[in-house]
């Protein structure tokens, strides 16, 4: 998987093509993503006891992790990932690698 939650995403196609934004959390199953600040849908929402005046209310909604792009700010656009093995402490681990800096993410 190349997104994961907390990244930082750039979109890639749809009506929020070229926004950056935190990744809220990934469905897995359904290959989805809530990304902060994009994908934005208005929803009716009922009264609630949280809420007695119910009302319109903004929402993210979920966006195919292939129109998403991990986002390296040192080359300041979306970048590619690839996984190197680092050894740490006499363990190996799997890290997320930019292509093109090398730099982790």
């Amino acid at each position: 998987m190349r997104i994961k939650k907390n990244d930082t995403v750039y979109v890639r196609s749809g009506v929020d093509r070229g926004k950056t934004g935190k990744v809220l959390s990934v469905n897995v199953k359904k290959q989805t993503a809530l990304v902060e600040g994009c994908n934005m849908r208005k929803k009716n929402q009922r009264p609630t006891q949280k809420q007695p005046k119910g009302g319109i209310i903004t929402i993210e909604m979920p966006i195919h992790l292939s129109n998403l792009a991990p986002y390296s700010a040192s080359l300041g656009g979306p970048t590619k990932v690839t996984t190197r093995l680092i050894e740490d402490a006499g363990k190996k681990r799997k890290v997320r690698v930019c292509r093109k800096t090398g730099e982790q993410i």
